[in-house]
């Protein structure tokens, strides 16, 4: 019983990743863009953890932390270039 919710919510993350890619391509604005772009990492993390759970390995624990950390970070570069259009500011004092 517990196999087949997880395939079924392995199913439902894949239309959701579908769903977000076609967001991410016909987005009418960069703001969406961006929060689809973390919508899509959210969801491999949940696909990848269902994943593992069905073959149980902890082999995809690593995968699903660099893909976390990578996320995070280009959501945050991303909404500072949108808010200030620059990524990294640098103070130069002459």
């Amino acid at each position: 019983m517990i196999e087949l919710m997880l395939r079924i919510s392995l199913v439902l993350f894949t239309l959701s990743i579908a769903i977000v890619l076609y967001r991410i391509i016909r987005g009418p604005s960069m703001p969406d863009r961006v929060i689809a772009m973390d919508t899509l990492g959210v969801n491999l993390i949940s696909g990848i953890a269902v994943i593992s759970i069905l073959l149980k390995t902890k082999a995809f624990l690593e995968a699903i932390l660099i893909i976390g950390i990578l996320s995070f970070l280009s959501t945050i570069a991303l909404s500072k270039f949108l808010e200030r259009g620059v990524i990294v500011e640098y103070k130069r004092d002459r």
